[in-house]
């Protein structure tokens, strides 16, 4: 993905009172008028979210070493992600194709959909690329070898196979959900490429948003998880999501705090980024948000880690993969329930 410059707007969020909403009570006192909100409380039962497995799974891509397309070790976690699918879900898919880099390198790419409840129309999409980066732009030394991508990459994609794997075990009764794994993300101009080469990153959304896996696909709205296991991270409200998806980024932060993770989801507005749900929510036209690290004190706007060789598992605490999973894991359950009558 690409960094860009940052910005800080206060961000005021209308609170609709509506039953199918419960995302607030209120009540009037006899000595005011004024509506007195309550300390939300979790409204639904959800699977258990199990930090230690998604850690496990973070490890288990890191042992198949940097997963670049067009190398052995991109074809090792591939596969192993596919067989994951087969076990755990109702029906999956696999979507093989070829794009072509910003430097001409063809490569060989691989999306894997993984699907719960798939006969039923209403749907929601939960993605992250599985791929790394070929190179390491933003280090010091090594620059041109690739990155273990612990929390650029696997990360996300641990989330997902843990909610997948946990969310079979309790039926949805009026969705879908759609877990989508893509390549191909991470293979975008360095930093020092000379000339600007457009839409270089994010071939493999761009792919999935042309050519999805069913025809006319369609999702009431998606999820990008991008970084979302270091120590502290930080998840502001980024611009792409909130110009495309505003009400998806009220909902989820919410849940966040009816959980007890509000510390983890600012309410800070921060500048647009280019990543997977730009392509999916202007093409496929699927309102997403991202969920990604932000951090305002450096210069990119991502963490110390980002397009560097210490991404590796020490960028990675199982307090914040245990926020996100809890948090994406019951966004969907109350969905389920708020959609009980649709």
């Amino acid at each position: 993905m690409q960094s860009k410059f940052k910005i800080y707007i206060s961000v005021f969020i209308t609170v609709c009172f509506i039953s199918s909403c419960n995302w607030f009570s209120k009540k009037q006192t006899e000595e005011t008028t004024d509506a007195v909100i309550e300390t939300p409380q979790p409204k639904i039962t959800v699977p258990t979210f199990s930090s230690d497995s998604a850690y496990a799974y973070i490890e288990k891509q890191l042992s198949f070493g940097p997963r670049v397309p067009n190398t052995k070790e991109h074809e090792a976690c591939a596969a192993w992600l596919i067989e994951f699918a087969k076990k755990h879900s109702d029906t999956y898919h696999v979507q093989k194709y070829e794009v072509t880099a910003y430097d001409g390198t063809v490569l060989k790419s691989t999306n894997i959909v993984a699907s719960l409840n798939p006969t039923a129309k209403k749907r929601i999409l939960l993605t992250a690329h599985w791929d790394t980066r070929p190179f390491a732009d933003q280090d010091k030394e090594r620059k041109n070898e690739a990155i273990l991508g612990a929390n650029d990459g696997a990360s996300g994609v641990a989330v997902l196979l843990e909610a997948l794997r946990v969310m079979r075990t309790q039926k949805l009764e009026n969705i879908g959900v759609d877990f989508l794994f893509l390549d191909s993300e991470d293979y975008g101009q360095p930093a020092d490429y000379n000339g600007y080469v457009p839409d270089s990153y994010c071939l493999g959304a761009q792919h999935w948003s042309r050519s999805q896996h069913v025809p006319d696909y369609k999702a009431d709205f998606g999820i990008l998880l991008d970084m979302v296991g270091a120590p502290g991270a930080i998840f502001t409200r980024e611009g792409t999501s909130a110009a495309y998806a505003g009400w998806v980024l009220d909902r989820v932060w919410n849940n966040a705090k009816i959980l007890g993770h509000g510390s983890y989801f600012s309410n800070q507005a921060t500048e647009p980024i280019v990543d997977d749900h730009k392509y999916i929510n202007e093409i496929a036209k699927i309102p997403t948000i991202d969920i990604i690290h932000h951090d305002p004190n450096s210069a990119s706007g991502f963490g110390w880690y980002w397009h560097t060789h210490q991404d590796d598992i020490k960028a990675i605490d199982k307090n914040t993969l245990k926020a996100v999973g809890e948090t994406v894991v019951y966004s969907v359950y109350e969905y389920d329930k708020t959609n009980s009558a649709l």
